[in-house]
């Protein structure tokens, strides 16, 4: 049997079980709350207050901290910035042990919580979560571990489950809710619905306008920054997404999509568009307009357009997709060839001439642009040679296509047969209640204009006579 030696330890295990006392173990506090509502802040103040003192208290323990989150969920560690400031700290040497409240609060997934806690098992840092009493250096911390841990995932999975039904029983009911504190041109009313804003209306109104007058998004947010107009975040810069999102949005003409995205994991908090998977619910009419919704209709039909250009539209110069090519068919674009020298000339030439990889695809030449300002004053000459009668073809246009008194006709004549069919309908309810009637007859003989008021003269005339007992003429 060979001689084997035994050489005691001489540096204590760190654990709860047995410290020495002349070893002062570096102590770092975790406080979070999930929400910022006042409940929970007294919550978190509570967390903050409690820790600070409870390590300080330990003769044996040497306060290193007391790291943060506030109003953050738990399902994972991204935007944690307290939490991965700790674990920094810890892994660098700075920490020995960290006190939490509970696992929950620590990490509510599982896979987060037991790859952090290995890692700093690895540097030799220790968890205690004083609600469980599990001390990670435990011989079973790391399988109670996994099971509490597994516990508040799912409970994070049904809460999750919870908010998500109630926000789409609420859509369903026609409930209106936006991002109230970063939505511009709306507040919340006294009512619920949202509520104008005057002054922000006004810049609301102006994005629209600058884009009918042939603005792209960049030359808007270019603007809005430079005039010094606050973003709906309340920052200085304006960004092309913002204001294309603004001009997007069906809220400004008083109507709601609601469920355009939804959340595809409770962990990740991964957010994708609704194309379909989900039902989603349209309010025409839920809230005042601030765009009338003929105005934000054509806004749409002209970025539409602008789509079918291939590129966004440049507002800096009046040539701006206005000549095509013949060979191709795209649009003309502005260079500027030699722009340091005094041989500084612009050219106009297809966007499309070079393709990625810089080969020439069409073989349309290049045009300057002062050749373009001499052909268009000729043309625009030649044009107004014959001004009057260009006027007065704009006139008979204008006449022709601005009459609406065919149309003005068409809707009276409507509006009288919704009044016949409504009187009809009126006088059927009214006999219906005060005579016995077969109900199956009457149903045949009366349900038609009941349930089709948008129906013809002479299908109103007819059951009129039909009414009356007068013979039908053929």
């Amino acid at each position: 049997m060979p001689n084997v030696q035994v050489i005691p330890a001489k540096k204590p295990k760190v654990s709860a079980q047995a410290i020495a006392p002349t070893i002062r173990r570096r102590v770092a506090g975790y406080a979070r709350v999930s929400t910022d509502k006042d409940e929970q802040l007294n919550s978190y103040e509570a967390q903050v207050d409690y820790y600070t003192e409870y390590i300080q208290s330990r003769p044996d323990w040497e306060f290193a901290g007391l790291y943060t989150d506030e109003g953050i969920s738990a399902v994972n560690t991204k935007r944690r910035e307290g939490f991965k400031q700790m674990v920094a700290d810890a892994l660098d040497g700075k920490i020995d042990l960290i006190v939490t409240k509970s696992v929950s609060r620590f990490a509510r997934n599982t896979v987060d919580s037991l790859t952090t806690i290995r890692q700093l098992k690895e540097k030799g840092v220790e968890c205690y979560f004083e609600k469980e009493a599990i001390w990670t250096f435990d011989g079973k911390g790391e399988l109670l571990l996994t099971i509490m841990s597994s516990l508040a995932q799912e409970e994070s999975r049904s809460l999750s489950e919870n908010v998500t039904w109630g926000k789409r029983k609420s859509m369903a009911d026609g409930n209106v809710s936006l991002p109230w504190s970063s939505f511009l041109g709306y507040r919340k009313g006294k009512d619920g619905l949202p509520e104008i804003v005057p002054e922000e209306a006004e810049i609301v109104r102006m994005i629209f306008r600058l884009f009918m007058q042939g603005k792209s998004y960049a030359a808007i947010a270019k603007h809005l920054t430079a005039t010094g107009v606050p973003t709906p975040q309340n920052k200085e810069k304006w960004s092309i997404t913002t204001t294309k999102n603004i001009l997007l949005n069906e809220t400004y003409k008083g109507a709601k999509l609601l469920q355009k995205t939804y959340t595809t994991n409770y962990l990740t908090k991964t957010v994708r568009t609704n194309s379909g998977e989900l039902q989603s619910y349209y309010i025409p009419e839920s809230h005042a307009p601030i765009i009338p919704p003929d105005e934000w209709d054509a806004v749409q039909d002209e970025i539409a357009r602008r789509k079918t250009l291939g590129r966004p539209v440049s507002c800096q110069s009046p040539f701006a997709t206005k000549i095509k090519c013949g060979c191709c068919g795209a649009w003309f674009g502005s260079k500027v060839w030699q722009s340091n020298t005094k041989y500084r000339r612009i050219i106009w030439r297809c966007n499309d001439r070079y393709n990625k990889r810089g080969k020439r695809d069409c073989q349309t030449s290049h045009i300057k642009e002062d050749d373009i300002k001499a052909k268009f004053l000729t043309a625009f000459n030649r044009l107004m040679e014959n001004r009057d009668g260009l006027i007065e073809d704009c006139r008979q246009a204008q006449k022709l296509l601005c009459d609406t008194t065919s149309i003005e006709a068409e809707i009276a004549e409507l509006e009288r047969e919704v009044e016949i069919v409504d009187g009809l309908a009126r006088q059927a309810i009214q006999t219906n209640a005060r005579e016995v009637i077969d109900q199956s007859e009457w149903t045949e003989r009366n349900g038609v204009y009941l349930k089709t008021p948008h129906r013809s003269h002479n299908s109103a005339r007819r059951t009129r006579q039909a009414e009356s007992g007068t013979p039908r003429q053929k």
